[in-house]
């Protein structure tokens, strides 16, 4: 693990490319604390899995009385066939269509999950480094608590990932993306990847430089979760009320878009991130997603607080 140092950020951006719950900015503190130095990777995880034996998410069939609590009332039950264990995997689509319809690529994939990343049929051979996927919150947490750690707070994960560079849109500073800085998409999302990172999903952890702190893969490669609940208006309420010290996020969740569907928040892009669909390989893009929900391009990594054996100046 890194150690990350206490201290004051401004939180969020005003920048172009900014969306509504990235604003508005403010200060915020937080104590240090240790960050795990790459994400969970799989060699990790299966070591997790070997010693305890459990069953991710995605292994497990869904529970139709918990899913009903989180659509439209009224919507009829799916068919058996789909209550099956699985996850959701991207596929490129066929057609062009808008960016705005995510179910042009993600599909519902009986069988996948963290040791089939793209379904039953593939397998993590020779991945020991990537990082594990098809993680949900609950897996995390999960994880977490037998490795002794914890998820960071959405501010941790942000101070952590800035790496000393407060000011700046990018982990690296200003300069825009290339395919030296990150695991991301290159070409023309969704349709066409052109790989010229060198991966069109997963790198092994570390295959790209570290940011300020010695932190790797904080931008793209996979999404990260984080302890918060997710509000659309998270900023809005800290925005005035001077410096913020180490916020934990709000006690309850709420995005308007799927009101009835509690969410925990994202951080640090993905793979599939690309400047014309999402841009969320900055250290203030936030994504947010149900606590249950597991995807081929999400994992995480763990924190620790300060317990008396830090570096010391």
């Amino acid at each position: 693990m890194v150690w990350i140092p206490a201290g004051e950020f401004t939180m969020g951006e005003q920048g172009p490319i900014a969306r509504a719950d990235e604003r508005p900015t403010h200060r915020v503190r937080v104590d240090g604390f240790w960050m795990d130095r790459t994400e969970v990777t799989n060699a990790e995880f299966r070591r997790f899995v070997e010693a305890t034996g459990y069953v991710t998410t995605a292994e497990r069939a869904p529970d139709w009385e918990e899913l009903k609590a989180q659509v439209s009332p009224g919507t009829p039950k799916p068919p058996d066939e789909l209550l099956v264990p699985g996850s959701l995997v991207f596929v490129t689509p066929q057609k062009p269509g808008s960016l705005r319809d995510a179910s042009r690529w993600w599909a519902w994939t009986p069988g996948a999950d963290w040791r089939h990343p793209t379904g039953p049929d593939s397998s993590i051979d020779g991945m020991d480094e990537h990082p594990v996927v098809h993680i949900s919150w609950d897996d995390a947490q999960a994880y977490c608590r037998w490795a002794g750690k914890r998820l960071p707070s959405e501010a941790e994960w942000e101070y952590a990932a800035r790496g000393e560079l407060e000011a700046k849109i990018f982990t690296w500073g200003d300069a825009p993306i290339n395919p030296r800085r990150a695991n991301t998409w290159q070409g023309r999302f969704p349709g066409e990847n052109t790989g010229e990172d060198g991966f069109v999903t997963t790198a092994p952890v570390g295959s790209f430089p570290a940011n300020g702190y010695g932190l790797l893969d904080m931008a793209g490669n996979v999404w990260e979760w984080t302890a918060d609940w997710y509000r659309h208006d998270t900023y809005a309420k800290r925005g005035g009320a001077g410096v913020t010290l180490n916020p934990t996020g709000p006690d309850t969740p709420l995005d308007p878009m799927e009101p009835r569907v509690p969410k925990r928040v994202q951080r640090g892009g993905s793979f599939l991130c690309h400047a014309s669909y999402c841009a969320s390989y900055r250290p203030a893009a936030r994504m947010k997603a149900s606590p249950d929900t597991s995807l081929m391009h999400t994992g995480f990594r763990c924190v620790r607080s300060g317990d008396g054996n830090e570096p010391r100046p």
